[in-house]
């Protein structure tokens, strides 16, 4: 009994692990494909959200510099406070003395718990017990288990990031998007499905070359 228990939570947590889901996503009708320079990476995340910043940040780079292209945490570059109390546009403008010609903000807009209830459940396994010489029989027996109803709680983040070509001035904002990731587990899944799935959304619509 405590076998089959164990595979229905197993079974259950293998159906809830975390994806990222594009909500929305935007492309400047004067955005095209070209290969930046110098991006750096800024997550515009308070002191709480240090850790989700950083791993965003990080992950964002490695990916973009595994396509090729030079990017750089603004957290390893200027410090954990640089853009504290900044807007998007001003960060953009802090930056591009620095020879920086891209330029990513990433926003954390909404996190929210959801609590959810998975009923109980009734387990058969059916057997046959054996047969005779001149005729076979087969007898049937289950063993039943029940699994009792439990609740989980989820929480889930909503993400924003803005892409500008700062070669084309401070306020080109190039691509912008929404992404919502179920229930992540830690800052480090979070921070890989939502690079994924963003880059891979801006090389779908020829913001970056791959």
């Amino acid at each position: 009994m405590k076998t089959m228990l164990s595979l229905g939570i197993c079974i259950s947590l293998l159906f809830s692990c975390s994806s990222t889901q594009l909500l929305t996503s935007w492309k400047s009708p004067e955005a095209t494909a070209r290969k930046f320079n110098k991006i750096l990476i800024g997550g515009m995340m308070g002191a709480k959200d240090r850790e989700l910043r950083e791993n965003i940040e990080n992950a964002l780079v490695q990916s973009l510099k595994a396509k090729g292209l030079n990017a750089f945490s603004a957290y390893q570059t200027y410090g954990p406070k640089a853009f504290e109390g900044l807007s998007e546009k001003e960060a953009a403008q802090k930056v591009t003395a620095d020879g920086f010609d891209g330029a990513f903000t990433i926003v954390l807009l909404d996190r929210s718990k959801e609590k959810n209830y998975t009923p109980g459940s009734m387990y058969y396994s059916p057997y046959a017990i054996g047969y005779s010489r001149y005729w076979r029989h087969y007898y049937t027996l289950y063993d039943r288990v029940y699994t009792p109803g439990y609740y989980t709680t989820s929480t889930n983040y909503v993400l924003e990031a803005n892409f500008f070509n700062l070669a084309a001035g401070a306020d080109a904002l190039e691509y912008s998007a929404q992404t919502k990731t179920f229930d992540p587990g830690s800052a480090q899944a979070l921070a890989a499905e939502f690079t994924r799935t963003v880059v891979d959304d801006m090389i779908k619509k020829g913001v970056i070359t791959n």
